[in-house]
């Protein structure tokens, strides 16, 4: 049976509105209200504990400088570093886009290593067991603007829910592709209830790492199986073979999570 007629053709702008110079874009909404949700959460999580606020105010903003910062980098270093080689002065141009999810997640993890030495002076882990729950619902958020962008687009499709991308960039000439921003947008919507549930309603968090451990081996492992369904970004995959380069990539990222969440709860009283 032909389901041709059943595919979506996506011609979505990724501006909202544009008065003068200023363009406010759905990716910059969605990704500003990812993180205002995170920090709603961890304030919750944070009174719950009875942890000062002004922790808070300053982890926010070690955050946001550390995802923005480490996913230029992650993009520049790992998907396109022969272009940035040669035009050193585009890296800090963010806003002509190109961010990576990798080094987004490796900036995070080094801007709370910096924040947990010199404002909570406890271990990292304590923060990052509690920002993982908010990071997975903004991962779901930034995969919705990247849909409403038309990129990261999928591979070629021929199923009745694959998507035409009329402002892909560069251009979608091939036909339908898969709409992989929204598998991963899904998957990051279904992580997140996850770690809520378990923070919340378990006593998993009394096990310093767990959260973190489960977090990069939800997302990760769901990074790595999508790739699959995602067109190449380029990187070092050509001369690696076998994976994507956001596969390779993802492999650590579940290694490290089997062991924090495998390990001995080091909390745990010794008989």
């Amino acid at each position: 049976m032909d389901y041709t007629f059943l595919q979506i053709t996506w011609e979505a702008s990724p501006e909202i509105v544009k008065i003068g110079p200023i363009t406010l874009r759905w990716y910059g909404l969605l990704f500003a209200l990812g993180f205002l949700l995170g920090l709603f959460m961890v304030r919750k999580m944070f009174e719950a504990e009875k942890a000062p606020e002004e922790w808070l105010d300053k982890a926010f903003i070690y955050i946001v400088v550390g995802a923005v910062v480490g996913a230029r980098l992650g993009h520049v270093f790992f998907y396109d570093w022969g272009y940035y080689s040669q035009h050193l002065s585009e890296i800090p141009k963010v806003w002509k886009g190109g961010l990576a999810s990798h080094g987004g997640a490796i900036g995070i993890i080094l801007s709370l290593w910096i924040f947990s030495s010199r404002v909570s002076k406890k271990s990292i882990l304590w923060i990052l067991d509690k920002v993982v729950v908010p990071t997975a619902l903004a991962g779901c958020f930034i995969r919705l603007g990247n849909l409403m962008n038309s990129e990261i687009v999928g591979t070629p499709s021929d199923a009745s829910w694959a998507f035409h991308f009329v402002n892909a960039h560069p251009p979608n000439n091939d036909g339908p592709r898969h709409p992989v921003q929204l598998y991963e947008s899904i998957s990051y919507l279904f992580i997140f209830l996850i770690l809520f549930r378990t923070y919340w309603k378990t006593a998993a968090p009394q096990k310093p790492g767990f959260m973190f451990g489960l977090f990069l081996i939800l997302v990760w492992s769901a990074r790595f199986f999508l790739e699959y369904f995602k067109a190449s970004q380029g990187g070092f995959e050509e001369s690696l073979g076998h994976f994507s380069t956001g596969q390779w990539l993802s492999i650590p990222f579940v290694l490290i999570g089997l062991f924090f969440v495998l390990r001995p709860n080091p909390n745990k009283s010794k008989t």
